[in-house]
């Protein structure tokens, strides 16, 4: 199915979670939502077969999707909730904030003032800081040299492109990194700032936010304008957190047994699938 299924070892962290080998999770039967998304799951532009479903993170994209004419979506939770459900959290000092300044992708870039963004975040900070670079910046020299001088740099590892390269450990390098912390900051709402707030981090979302290439400035707005409780240096913590597992899907969590039948990974919908395949 789509390789944006793979993108941060997403398939592999719920072939782990289902009981099944997570350096080879079988095909699932659908879309799944791959980032914290306010449309209806699905990536931008991203190719869609009509008839086949879409597994969501959460009821309220859900609805958004239905809206839109994909009535075939099923809220399953995201990933990071799984891996939080099967990796306890130890009782360790947190320490410091951890920011992950806002990135593009293969098919957009960023621009923006970093040295701006860095004198602004380290006036800010009261402790330690780890940034945390998307892998384009992150082998970007000229890049990472703005943030190595204010902190320490780290990546999570590569999101993976159709299929190749994948780090199927993302996740869990992002879990443990999260855990250590006691902020996570971000100059724009996202995925990871919601990961933090649900994994026990104060969140803030503040800086210049940057511009991203030819991105859609009203979508842009609506975030900044329908999640102001998750805006600003100070947020209330635990306002904050109560919508960031809203919007992970907190509730919608299946079993190992309800997660296999829906992505298709049970005994049978394997077997059917390989007939159809070899016919």
């Amino acid at each position: 199915m789509h390789h944006g299924n793979h993108f941060y070892g997403h398939a592999h962290v719920l072939a782990e979670y289902c009981g099944l080998d997570p350096a080879d999770p079988p095909r699932i039967d659908g879309y799944l939502q791959h980032g914290w998304n306010v449309a209806d799951g699905l990536g931008g532009g991203t190719p869609y077969a009509p008839g086949l479903p879409i597994f969501v993170w959460s009821e309220r994209t859900r609805r958004r999707a239905w809206s839109m004419g994909r009535p075939l979506a099923t809220v399953i939770g995201s990933p990071f909730l799984y891996l939080m459900r099967s990796i306890p959290a130890e009782s360790t000092k947190r320490d410091g904030t951890i920011w992950y300044p806002f990135h593009g992708w293969e098919g957009q870039h960023v621009s923006g003032d970093h040295q701006r963004l860095v004198d602004e975040i380290v006036a800010t900070e009261a402790g330690p800081i780890t940034f945390c670079l998307y892998w384009q910046e992150y082998r970007d020299d000229r890049v990472r040299a703005f943030y190595e001088q204010a902190g320490r740099v780290i990546c999570h590892g590569y999101r993976g492109y159709m299929r190749m390269q994948t780090d199927p450990r993302f996740l869990h390098n992002q879990l443990a990194e999260l855990r250590s912390h006691r902020r996570v900051a971000s100059n724009r709402l996202s995925s990871a700032v919601m990961y933090g707030a649900a994994a026990g981090c104060e969140p803030a979302v503040y800086g210049d936010p940057m511009r991203l290439a030819s991105e859609d400035l009203a979508t842009a707005e609506r975030v900044r304008r329908e999640w102001p409780e998750l805006q600003g240096v100070a947020p209330d913590p635990a306002t904050a957190r109560a919508t960031a597992m809203a919007e992970l899907g907190d509730g919608y969590l299946a079993s190992p047994a309800e997660l296999r039948a829906l992505l298709g990974w049970t005994a049978a919908h394997r077997a059917a699938s390989t007939a159809r395949e070899a016919a």
